[in-house]
């Protein structure tokens, strides 16, 4: 049986759009969904006598949420299950906790409260770096959240390292029956051949074709799992982060992996994901890899 696709809520428009792209999601992977309320009002209410009858104020609002967002998930399609819950806890602790019996965590890109022109949510940042499963940001365009340009890209890095984000970008665009962008940036040798244009053309060409190499080794076993899948192949010169941000403005989702190394503690990973989770023009998939 699949683990449930878990998504967080807390009442914001961001939190909202992260419901409706979830749905979509699920009823894709034949996924149930779980919302999740993470609030810490039983902590700081359990003081209060057993005999009273006055609920918190927090109380109400967390359930109110929680439940208007299972609604909101249930008018979108009927037919995906759906549960929600309100957790006594701060909403990264929550989410990490949920990532153990998760599918996948999708959050927004920014949360109630936060501060205007902050780029990226600190719970979405926080959650995204240390989860033990996939973490789907939901942010860009409408027509980059809602599915409509058709395509899957998915940064290559090295085999050991990527493999799990290549295997969840396959399933992805199998999923939605759209084409596959692999792509993995590479950039000119420092030292070379200046005073020798010819031999460093030909320096840059041999490297080139080294680069595509070990991109298509990486996606053997994917392609060989996923045989209907239509990959385009692409190795781009220039910085990883800024190949791929040009490459997702014209995607309905972009996947890249992260290191995970046991019993490291604090963001775990690097200058690509960061920028994509700041500044992408589509939903970002962050998916980890132990290393």
């Amino acid at each position: 049986m699949e683990l449930p696709l878990v998504v967080g809520v807390d009442g914001s428009d961001s939190s909202l759009e992260a419901v409706d792209w979830a749905v979509d999601e699920a009823a894709r992977l034949g996924l149930s969904l779980r919302l999740l309320y993470a609030s810490l009002w039983e902590r700081y209410e359990g003081g209060r006598p057993s005999f009273s009858t006055d609920r918190p104020a927090e109380a109400v609002m967390a359930q109110h949420i929680a439940a208007s967002g299972a609604e909101r998930a249930r008018l979108r399609n009927p037919e995906v299950k759906v549960s929600s819950d309100v957790v006594p806890d701060d909403a990264v602790s929550a989410l990490l906790h949920a990532a153990h019996e998760s599918f996948a965590l999708v959050t927004g890109s920014r949360g109630r409260g936060e501060i205007a022109g902050v780029l990226l949510g600190s719970v979405s940042l926080a959650v995204a770096a240390r989860a033990v499963c996939p973490v789907i940001v939901v942010r860009g365009g409408e027509r980059n959240r809602q599915g409509s340009l058709g395509r899957v890209v998915v940064g290559v890095g090295d085999s050991t390292e990527g493999a799990a984000a290549v295997r969840f970008a396959f399933r992805e665009a199998e999923a939605r029956g759209c084409g596959l962008h692999a792509v993995r940036a590479w950039r000119r040798p420092a030292h070379g051949h200046a005073d020798h244009p010819l031999i460093a053309d030909d320096a840059a060409g041999a490297h080139e074709e080294r680069v595509s190499a070990l991109l298509t080794d990486a996606l053997r076993d994917a392609l060989r799992n996923h045989p209907q899948v239509d990959v385009h192949r692409q190795a781009v010169e220039g910085p990883a982060h800024k190949v791929l941000l040009d490459a997702a403005a014209e995607a309905d989702l972009v996947v890249v992996g992260a290191r995970r190394r046991h019993g490291h503690v604090g963001l775990q990973f690097g200058r690509v994901a960061h920028a994509l989770l700041h500044h992408a023009r589509c939903p970002v998939a962050v998916v980890p890899q132990r290393v």
